[in-house]
């Protein structure tokens, strides 16, 4: 062996001090190869909806009804089954109002335990006893693991045993407790790892709710979306980003996201606004859900919504003309407007503005922000940047985001791979070096992180600012996709055709064989048997589109998480189930509310769409855990070699 190979081993060998130690981890390893593999959950474009999101995080888009179906099979009714569902989904809330018309308590209590017990039993097999363990509460850690590892000879000889572990439990007054918890470890086992495919933020009220959900979640990651990217910019203290990401906030009625949920101070935006619009309606700039507001309110949001929309105008404008290599020129609108006569002029046309009051703007120099606009812009700043839960929010976003992930031959990005008519990877010019396909991601994603996490490089972390800036709305953008993002035309403009934001030539080539080959292979996967997965672009059922793509290969599941898209997609969001039986894609009914889930047992209908059926069942030896794993026996197989021929000497 070279002296770094012992060195390595050496390294090893305080884990594994001795040739038992070493043994013993090789037989367990190799045995977890042999388990089925884990349930993976893909969610897309949840945009703030969090009772929505929470529900299905909750049920496992459907897995714990299967878990149920498959358990009880006919045993059960269908509404015994639906409280059971509903009493795993929601244990708190929904044991009160079970125990309130329930006449034989403690008989109720014996049955539910019985039948959880028997969910959670089945939902724990796939899984090493060590890992089960690691899933357990603290609190009732060893008579969950008694009573879910007992097998058909234990039950022979030891039935008294656990009738008498049930019966204590209940005599005790800690039924209640106990079913939490039982509630509690089934939704944990029943989805090994969770993928957020973009998208986390704006058009809903609740994004903040979701990520501390995902805070505390066992097993996630996530593949930024734009608009994830925008608010990451934010926190970083893109003034660019910043506008945006209130302005968001204001179109969809939900200012109160910023300032109750994340403390940040909107006052002085407000009251830079009433002096800045006094007389003026400001009815290009009505918000979504306005009926959430009293008149006052509005009137106040309206203002807001077009003092910060004006910042944005200025704040991007210049740093359009910081960076000519982000070739956005053509975004360069408020140098276009004649003051005079109302009017802009935009592809050698002239149009009538729907709103000519531009009291903020200096002709001269239309892109300059004014000094009470700066002292806005420096405050906000400074409120984004000190904000500890929104700080806390995107660390989490950064330490396990990133904005593509190769995973058991699954390719998950949230928008395309940018490319030419001709099916080619576009190339796009970085800072003056052009970069493609697979390279333009790696390059945007390094510069994103310089943007928050440099504090050495002043000039690094500003290139990587107006990097989230690009992501979040460049044609050239992978996340974006689009030819434009036609914000300013929304507010302004009457005709429709100038609103129109055209796709990358990507979207019409989803069901091209050859180019979904080209970009598996580009991201070194497999072109047999893997997939994409898509998030982004909106489904539209009611138009006969379709999410699977390529006979299958790729899978979009952005289906309408987000209310103002539902209208459109007719239905309110897909999620995908990857088990060790195939792919499954689930489309959702819109969601009533929590409340209605927990009283009515009105969960989610939803269709299931069998994607894909694997010919044998998938073990974790077939996933990328279990290259890891075989990497690692191989390393303690080489140990036990050096223990035994004396190159390293066991620790006794």
């Amino acid at each position: 062996m070279s002296e770094l190979e012992v060195k390595y081993l050496k390294s090893i060998a305080k884990q594994y001090p001795t040739i038992a130690s070493a043994s013993t981890e090789i037989i367990n390893l190799q045995a977890i190869l042999r388990l089925p593999k884990g349930t993976e959950h893909f969610l897309s474009d949840i945009h703030g909806e969090h009772e929505q999101f929470l529900h299905v995080l909750k049920n496992g888009s459907g897995s714990i009804k299967r878990k149920i179906d498959d358990e009880f099979g006919n045993d059960l009714r269908n509404h015994e089954k639906k409280q059971l569902a509903t009493l795993i989904y929601y244990p708190v809330q929904k044991l009160d109002i079970i125990l309130k018309d329930e006449l034989d308590e403690q008989e109720w209590y014996k049955i539910t335990l019985n039948r959880l017990i028997r969910i959670c039993k089945r939902a724990s097999t796939k899984y090493t006893r060590s890992k089960v363990r690691k899933a357990l509460p603290a609190d009732f850690a060893y008579i969950i693991e008694e009573l879910i590892t007992e097998k058909q000879d234990d039950l022979q000889n030891k039935e008294a045993y656990y009738n008498s572990i049930i019966d204590t439990i209940i005599h005790i007054g800690r039924a209640k407790d106990f079913i939490i918890a039982l509630s509690n470890v089934i939704q944990r086992l029943v989805v090994d790892h969770l993928h957020i495919v973009g998208d986390i933020f704006d058009r809903g009220p609740g994004p903040d709710i979701i990520l501390d959900r995902l805070m505390h979640y066992h097993s996630v990651d996530f593949q930024w979306g734009n608009h994830d990217v925008v608010w990451m910019g934010a926190a970083s203290g893109s003034l660019a980003c910043i506008a945006n990401v209130i302005r968001m906030q204001a179109k969809y009625s939900n200012l109160d996201t910023l300032e109750d949920s994340y403390g940040i101070n909107l006052i002085p935006l407000a009251s830079f606004a009433i002096e800045t619009y006094p007389d003026d309606d400001c009815n290009c700039f009505q918000p979504s859900n306005s009926e959430k507001y009293d008149l006052k309110d509005l009137e106040i949001n309206k203002k807001m919504h077009k003092a910060i929309a004006m910042i944005q105008f200025k704040l991007e404008g210049q740093l359009i003309k910081r960076r000519p290599e982000f070739d956005m020129d053509n975004r360069l609108l408020l140098d276009k407007i004649d003051f005079t006569k109302g009017t802009i002029k935009m592809d050698g046309k002239e149009y009538k503005l729907k709103d000519t009051n531009f009291p903020s703007i200096n002709p001269e120099n239309p892109y300059e922000l004014s000094p009470e606009e700066k002292k806005v812009m420096e405050r906000l700043k400074t409120a984004f940047q000190k904000c500890d839960k929104l700080q806390d929010h995107v660390r989490l976003l950064f330490s396990k985001g990133s904005l593509y992930r190769v995973y058991n031959s699954n390719l998950l990005y949230h928008g395309c791979v940018p490319l030419n008519k001709d099916g080619s990877f576009k190339k796009v010019n970085i800072f003056g070096q052009e970069y493609s396909g697979k390279g333009l991601y790696d390059i945007l994603e390094a510069y994103a992180r310089k943007g928050y996490y440099s504090t050495l490089n002043e000039r690094e972390r500003e290139k990587g600012q107006d990097i989230m800036w690009f992501i979040w709305s460049s044609e050239h953008s992978p996340v974006f996709g689009k030819e434009k993002m036609a914000t300013f035309e929304g507010y302004f403009l009457a005709e429709k055709e100038l609103k129109y934001e055209k796709k990358n030539p990507y979207y019409q080539m989803l069901d091209d064989e050859t180019i979904i080959n080209q970009i598996l292979q580009e991201f070194g996967l497999s072109t047999e048997n893997s997939h994409i997965i898509n998030g982004h672009m909106p489904v539209e059922l009611k138009k006969g589109d379709t999410p699977v793509k390529c006979k299958g290969k790729l899978l979009i599941i952005d289906g309408g998480f987000s209310k103002a898209y539902q209208s459109k997609t007719g239905i309110a969001g897909y999620t995908l189930i990857f088990n060790s039986y195939g792919l499954r894609l689930v489309a959702h009914e819109p969601f009533e509310s929590t409340e209605e889930a927990i009283v009515k047992e009105s969960d989610i209908h939803s269709d299931t769409i069998l994607v894909e059926r694997a010919v044998k069942r998938t073990l974790v030896g077939d996933t990328d855990i279990g290259i890891e794993i075989k990497d690692k026996i191989k390393d303690l197989e080489e140990l036990l070699k050096a223990y035994r021929t004396g190159v390293i000497i066991e620790s006794t």
